[in-house]
């Protein structure tokens, strides 16, 4: 493709894009196609000669848009958002032409360079500790997800167990610590990092908050050392993935602290509500006790994914734990150590321009736009609560800080099960009509279903619109 049939195409491709973000609304918010029935129609053999690009617009538009679920649809309320932004677009569109692999400084010093900038801007205007800065003793770094962010934490805080772990792999039986609404990464962490599922510990929660209890972290941490076990880290959330509950931080810390445990915070979804001043609290304790922290601007900043930006309080430990230099990799700047190479930083040893997909999106809005995309969708999800819990028909989940409100209908002459299985009957209806899609979880036995606001195409018509549609299908 020359450079002149680029501009032609890509011209093309951007006015596809264009038209579809314009025209989202037209389409069933779910996919309705069966399995299997995007393959059908895809050939079984490759093309033995290349094709025109247009021929691939087309069956972009009749093969696979059918089978795409739209994520950006006003009307997607599932899981969490997952957001993007024309800005975003763009900037990952730059990323693209570069074509840059910046697994060490040398190999693009602006990949690196840009990348420690925007997370220091992120530090300040998340509130976050001024340790955090790439340049201090801590530092940022954008993961792919927050799956690889606990992942590398897992990876750092067994090298500062002192076992050289790294070097002379598990030797003793290190534990996890976890609540039953921690995302499950945690224990796929556990999986990949030796540790193992069994040695992951289930603390109690609060039955009213859904937090994390201190006091049984406590009991479970004292219980392992007396066993022989060497306490490796806690992951405490703050908005978990069920129902945004928040475990308490500055007590979980205080208990970290003095077992000597590594306190991992995973913020994901609802970390970036701390652009907002009001919304600060959230980070009570972040800045005493955690070791490790993350937040995923493309769950609701405006940023596609991937974009998972994790923040060490010492950088040390991560570095000793994933660093190996062939001789390959070795380079002056490397040597002088006056770099990051953020190779060390990672599983991976390969790595995107990432950083241009961030910085394009602040620069764009600002902290300003920021701080009104978060403000508007939380005031929806508020008003929204509001109205279930007027309702008679519905039950309410308290609290909901954020933008994810959880509710069920009402079956007071039912069995739990026999409700739970008619909640999941309404929310499949609600699904399959395409005008919204929802998702659910289980708190206590009982069947809830899951609201989340974050598309910036959403505007209080659309909450209306499912509201009404949510209460036509009870």
């Amino acid at each position: 493709m020359s450079p002149e049939e680029f501009r032609r195409i890509g011209k093309v491709v951007v006015d596809w894009i264009a038209d579809y973000r314009a025209g989202i609304e037209s389409f069933p918010v779910r996919s309705q196609v069966r399995p299997g029935e995007v393959r059908a129609k895809l050939p079984e053999h490759p093309p033995e000669r290349g094709e025109d690009f247009e021929q691939v617009l087309r069956d972009l538009d009749e093969v696979l848009l059918p089978g795409v679920t739209h994520w950006q649809h006003p009307g997607f309320f599932a899981y969490f958002p997952a957001n993007s932004s024309g800005p975003s677009v763009l900037g990952d569109l730059l990323s693209s032409g570069l074509g840059v692999q910046g697994m060490v400084w040398a190999t693009s010093p602006a990949c690196t360079e840009l990348e420690t900038v925007v997370l220091d801007w992120l530090v300040e205007l998340l509130g976050l500790p001024e340790h955090f800065r790439t340049d201090a003793v801590g530092g940022g770094v954008i993961q792919d997800s927050a799956s690889s962010a606990v992942l590398v934490a897992c990876l750092a805080a067994l090298q500062r167990t002192g076992e050289e772990v790294a070097r002379r792999g598990i030797t003793r039986r290190h534990v996890l610590y976890a609540s039953a609404h921690t995302h499950s990464s945690l224990e796929r962490a556990a999986r990949l990092s030796g540790v193992g599922a069994d040695n992951v510990r289930v603390v109690d929660t609060d039955p009213d908050t859904l937090a994390m209890d201190p006091r049984h972290l406590d009991e479970l941490i004292s219980a392992d050392v007396e066993a022989g076990a060497v306490p490796t880290m806690v992951c405490a959330t703050i908005g978990t993935t069920s129902t945004t509950a928040i475990d308490p931080v500055p007590e979980v810390g205080e208990v970290c602290r003095r077992h000597g445990v590594w306190l991992h915070v995973d913020a994901a979804y609802a970390g970036v509500a701390a652009v907002c001043p009001e919304l600060r609290w959230i980070n009570d304790g972040v800045a005493e006790h955690a070791d490790s922290y993350c937040t995923n601007p493309h769950k609701w900043l405006l940023t596609n994914f991937d974009c998972s930006a994790l923040w060490l309080a010492d950088r040390a430990p991560m570095i000793e734990a994933l660093s190996v230099l062939p001789e390959y990799l070795r380079d002056e700047a490397t040597e002088s150590g006056e770099v990051i190479d953020y190779r060390d930083w990672q599983v991976p040893l390969g790595r995107r321009f990432r950083a241009l997909k961030l910085w394009s999106v602040v620069r764009w809005f600002g902290a300003e736009g920021l701080r009104e995309h978060i403000r508007h969708t939380v005031a929806l999800a508020q008003e929204f609560a509001g109205w279930v819990r007027r309702d008679p028909d519905f039950e309410l989940l308290e609290p909901h800080p954020f933008s994810l409100v959880c509710f069920r209908p009402r079956y007071p002459d039912l069995p739990v099960e026999e409700a739970n299985e008619r909640t999941h009957r309404v929310m499949d209806a609600l699904n399959d009509s395409g005008d919204l899609h929802l998702t659910h979880t289980k708190v206590d036995g009982r069947t809830l279903l899951r609201l989340a606001i974050g598309s910036p195409a959403t505007e209080r018509r659309h909450v209306e619109q499912a509201w009404a549609r949510i209460r036509q299908a009870v």
